[in-house]
């Protein structure tokens, strides 16, 4: 994440703005309005940007198609993807070349699910009770990928519905450690606070994941992005209040 925010900073001091940014460079509203407001442009297409300019491609990954698009428009790419997600993208490759039919676990819609699934052909699934796991047939063997920011929980239960199905199934765990070591936190004050604050946005997957962690502890949660949004309501009768931040979250 700070990564792909310094590529974004670096080029706004070395070339001048505009500098375009293909999709949110992170998921927090804080770091991208600073960053248009010193002249950083955020769009949703490729073909928004003027011929010959320079792009930066969000953390999140994208897939092939952009970098086909951004060609034809002579187009400056500086791909900022986070190097997990490229080992996610580069595992698909190597699956596919072996014949395997490649599963991925992520929410539909997602920007870095976008770009995984633009790699090779895969078969998404949102969910454990997902329909699409039920009608799935590999003979050729299967292979499973996780998109990086899911719940730690919600992912076990996953790899463990592929593996019932497929026993021979090859299933790699790939979310980030920045969102496992933010859920174990959770896990572990979960029982010593009475309400959890999420500080973060709510586009933000990991941000929702670690509410949902804390939810599901039995323990209130809300997701806020400072702490103007938090209601005085949810202190009452609160002793310990329990802070943590998703890794989109600028300190």
């Amino acid at each position: 994440v700070v990564r792909a925010i310094d590529v974004v900073d670096i080029c706004l001091r070395k070339y001048g703005p505009p500098v375009y940014v293909k999709h949110q460079i992170v998921h927090n509203p804080y770091v991208v309005n600073d960053l248009e407001r010193r002249g950083a442009i955020t769009v949703e297409d490729v073909e928004e940007i003027p011929e010959g300019s320079l792009v930066v491609f969000s953390a999140h990954g994208s897939p092939p198609q952009d970098f086909v698009k951004a060609k034809a428009r002579s187009l400056s790419v500086i791909d900022a993807v986070c190097p997990l997600v490229t080992k996610v993208h580069n595992e698909a490759k190597k699956y596919h070349r072996e014949g395997k039919k490649i599963v991925l676990v992520g929410h539909r819609g997602h920007q870095e699910v976008r770009g995984t699934m633009g790699q090779v052909e895969m078969t998404l699934i949102d969910d454990t009770s997902d329909q699409v796991l039920a009608d799935l047939e590999a003979e050729q063997g299967v292979a499973g990928l996780t998109q990086t920011t899911l719940s730690v929980g919600d992912t076990a239960q996953a790899i463990d519905a592929i593996r019932d199905k497929f026993p021979g199934a090859v299933v790699r765990n790939d979310i980030c450690y920045a969102t496992t070591n933010r859920q174990d936190a959770v896990n572990q004050m979960a029982d010593t606070v009475d309400l959890v604050l999420v500080i973060g946005a709510q586009n933000s997957s990991n941000c929702n994941r670690l509410r949902e962690v804390a939810e599901s502890l039995g323990v209130p949660a809300y997701l806020i992005n400072g702490p103007e949004e938090i209601d005085p309501a949810w202190l009452k009768d609160k002793k310990k209040v329990g802070i943590t931040s998703g890794a989109s979250t600028p300190e």
